[in-house]
């Protein structure tokens, strides 16, 4: 039976067949386009896996595997789904539908004998799930789509492997710390993010006894699992899609696809951002936008004499009241890194001065009765509040450059280093779609998330970037700069 199934499972090309036939690494992780054969490749390895452990002292090969998916309508829709193409109940028994859901599959093997294996499949999706494993003992576990699975999760995994069968069935002449035969954790996904931790992982820590694979594109010659997909696959997948949907699910190139719907259809990363990291021009104000609260958020840009916004750098704070924001996080960054930039603007100098704007809402005083403007004013730089809080004039202000060419230039250029700005552009910062029946609906404004507060930043200083010169606002009785120079 383990034999039949396993003899007509090919690996879907040489990174497949590397991943299963490494047996020494803890974790090992397989990355892909989509239909490249991960999954099928991890089904497969459990049952060799399970036909390979040593016999215990009755001569039973005993497993048991946990399968982690991170919720229950993907588990039973596309995890438990392909597990049982490949093991149907009608050939190795019955599921058990109850929580957990169960597999127990038993059978022998003329040149096996008996080989019992326990699967187990679970919905776990958030770090406080780790309670749910804390109690398994297994010999290895799958995480299928180990992209949506916290690293939480994939730790107390890693805990768990190695547990069955117990040493009390290990045969004599098998070696304590050889038993069970094999054990560890397997992963597959479509390409994270490169914030994500399988990312740090895999490219930057490569943690020993950690075991990454990455699949080629699903268009080189070398694309994987091909064999089993209809003709033309990757290439009728591509129709309609767009550009960083293609990236992850048909090169598996690390990027994130959002839902719901993008509030810059304008932005095209492979134009808008820089090739290479962006500086300071020398001559040129650097104008800060801001936006308030316990999250701040600070973006950099500069205004070219030619009318380019060029977005220099992101600064971003968490749990932090914008006072603290200024002195702690943005007043450093500036002395270190743009010190040519002073903070005053006493007449008679060249350019090199910092300003600054921000959300209008600001000028309302808050609990010690300052206001938000006054604390940034209170850290040496120079803010006055934008011309409005309107968010249509606001995303204009942004779409407006971004649809336009400058001698052959776009009028708004991104520092490939204002990462959480960028995935914004590219759907973070989206409005939400809403739950109705019918055509596709959103929300009037923009999801409240980790990329609106940038983007607020970056609407108020291309907000000022907008108005003529003879528009623009001026300091107000209480908001006139220190008189402080940085780096000076």
């Amino acid at each position: 039976m383990s034999e039949q199934v396993l003899a007509s499972f090919e690996p879907g090309g040489p990174d497949s067949e590397a991943f299963m036939n490494n047996g020494t690494d803890l974790v090992r992780g397989i990355m892909g386009p989509i239909g490249s054969g991960k999954s099928v490749a991890c089904c497969a390895e459990i049952m060799m896996r399970s036909c390979e452990q040593a016999p215990g002292r009755d001569g039973v090969r005993r497993t048991r595997w946990a399968i982690i998916r991170n919720t229950y309508p993907e588990l039973k829709s596309t995890t438990i789904k392909t597990w049982l193409d490949w093991f149907p109940e009608d050939v190795f028994g019955r599921m058990k539908w109850d929580a957990p859901i169960t597999h127990a599959i038993a059978f022998n093997e003329p040149e096996l004998g008996r080989v019992e294996i326990e699967v187990l499949f679970l919905a776990l999706d958030r770090p406080d799930h780790v309670k749910k494993l804390l109690s398994l003992e297994v010999t290895g576990v799958w995480i299928n789509e180990a992209r949506s699975v916290p690293k939480a999760i994939v730790d107390a995994a890693t805990g768990r492997v190695g547990r069955y069968p117990s040493k009390r069935d290990k045969p004599d002449d098998v070696p304590a710390d050889q038993w069970p035969t094999w054990f560890g954790v397997i992963m597959d996904t479509n390409p994270p993010d490169d914030d994500h931790w399988w990312y740090k992982l895999a490219e930057e820590d490569c943690p020993a006894g950690w075991a990454f694979y990455k699949q080629p594109s699903g268009l080189s010659a070398e694309a994987e699992n091909k064999g089993n997909l209809p003709r033309n696959y990757y290439e009728n997948l591509q129709a309609g899609k767009s550009q960083i949907w293609v990236d992850v699910y048909v090169h598996g190139r690390y990027g994130s696809v959002m839902d719901g719907k993008p509030v810059y259809p304008e932005y095209n990363d492979a134009i808008h951002c820089a090739k290479e990291p962006l500086r300071p021009i020398s001559g040129l104000p650097l104008v800060l936008g801001f936006d308030f609260g316990l999250t701040p958020a600070a973006i950099i840009g500069q205004l070219t004499l030619r009318g380019q916004i060029r977005v220099i750098d992101e600064l971003i704070g968490t749990d932090i009241g914008i006072g603290n924001f200024c002195r702690q996080v943005v007043v450093p960054h500036l002395r270190m890194y743009y010190p040519q930039w002073r903070l005053d603007q006493k007449a008679g100098r060249d350019n090199n001065y910092i300003e600054a704007v921000g959300d209008p809402a600001g000028v309302a005083r808050d609990g010690d009765e300052r206001t938000s403007f006054q604390l940034v004013q209170q850290s040496g730089i120079l803010i006055v509040p934008a011309q409005t809080n309107n968010f249509t004039p606001r995303r204009e202000a942004v779409a407006n450059p971004l649809s336009r060419l400058l001698d052959g230039e776009p009028g708004m250029i991104i520092s490939p280093t204002c990462k959480v700005l960028r995935k914004g552009f590219n759907g973070g910062y989206r409005y939400r779609r809403l739950q109705v029946a019918g055509d596709e609906r959103y929300t009037e404004t923009p999801e409240k998330n980790q990329y609106s507060h940038i983007h607020d930043a970056t609407q108020y200083l291309c907000s000022k970037f907008a108005l003529p010169q003879t528009q623009q606002r001026r300091p107000q009785t209480g908001y006139a700069p220190l008189d402080r120079t940085i780096g000076l």
